[in-house]
C-alpha cells in the first residue's frame, strides 16, 4: 500500500507542474536544486490527502515513506517528508532521534530542507526529550555545514519560547568562530529568537563576544532589540 501511495504521490506532483514556479523556484538557492515547479499550496494539499491514506499503517510506514521521499532529492518531495514527520511530534519515542539524525546526514543539502527538518520535526522532538541537546553540541563539531547549521537552527523554536537558553549560548560558543555564512546566521537567528524572552541576558552575552563574534551573526542577533541596545551593541 506504501508503494501504491508514493507512486500516487508522485503522480499527483507530475500533474500539477507549474511552469513559473519551475522556472522561478531554484533561483532563490546558491546550491543546485531539484524541483518540480508545484506551488507550495497544491503540495500541502497533495501530503493531505498522502498522509490521510497512510496514517493507519502507523508512524513506522509513515518514516519509510518520509525516507523515500527525501531519497528522490525533490524539494517538493522532501517538503511533504518533513512536514509528514512533524505531524507525528506527539508520537515520538527516544528511538526516533537516530531517524531524524540520518535525514540530517543523509538527505539535508541546501538550506530550506535544513530550516524545515530543524525548526520543526527535530525542535519538537528535542522540547519532548531534553536530553538530547547534548547530541547538537555534538553537531556543532561536525564538518558538514548543514549539521553545524542544524546544531543552532533546531533550538529556534523552543529558544523563542524561552527555553533552552544556557544551551542556547554553549552553542553559540562552540560556533562562534565558524567560517560558514550560513552557519553564522543560523547562530544569530538562534540568539535573537532567546532575546524575545531574555533579551537583557542575550544582550549581555552578544557584549561580552562581540569582539570575536561575526557582524552577521551579531547583527541578527540584535535586530529586534531596542534601539539603543543595538547602537550599544553595533559601537567598536
Amino acid at each position: 500500500m506504501a508503494s501504491e501511495i508514493l507512486s500516487c504521490l508522485r503522480g499527483e506532483l507530475l500533474r500539477n507542474v507549474d511552469d513559473a514556479t519551475r522556472m522561478h523556484g531554484p533561483s532563490f538557492f546558491k546550491e543546485e536544486v531539484k524541483f518540480y515547479g508545484v506551488k507550495i499550496s497544491v503540495v500541502s494539499r497533495i501530503a493531505a490527502r498522502a498522509f490521510e491514506e497512510i496514517r493507519p499503517l502507523g508512524k513506522d510506514a509513515i518514516f519509510a515513506l518520509c525516507e523515500e521521499l527525501l531519497k528522490s532529492d525533490y524539494g517538493e518531495e522532501a517538503f511533504i517528508a518533513l512536514d509528514g514527520a512533524y505531524a507525528l511530534r506527539g508520537e515520538y519515542e527516544p528511538g526516533d532521534f537516530a531517524v531524524f539524525e540520518r535525514w540530517l546526514g543523509n538527505y539535508v543539502n541546501n538550506g530550506a530542507k535544513c530550516d524545515t527538518l530543524c525548526n520543526h520535526t527535530i525542535g519538537a522532538f528535542v522540547e519532548r526529550y531534553p536530553r538530547f541537546v547534548r547530541n547538537l553540541k555534538g553537531w556543532a563539531r561536525s564538518e558538514n555545514r548543514w549539521v553545524r547549521r542544524a546544531a543552532a537552527v533546531t533550538l529556534i523554536l523552543p529558544a523563542r519560547r524561552g527555553g533552552f537558553l544556557e544551551d542556547v549560548f554553549a552553542i553559540t560558543g562552540l560556533l562562534l568562530r565558524d567560517e560558514d555564512d550560513l552557519v553564522r546566521k543560523g547562530c544569530g537567528w538562534m540568539l535573537k529568537e532567546a532575546g524575545r524572552k531574555h533579551e537583557r541576558a542575550v544582550f549581555e552575552y552578544v557584549m561580552a563576544n562581540k569582539a570575536v563574534m561575526p557582524r552577521t551573526t551579531l547583527r541578527y542577533a540584535i535586530e529586534k532589540m531596542p534601539p539603543d541596545l543595538k547602537r550599544e551593541a553595533m559601537q567598536k
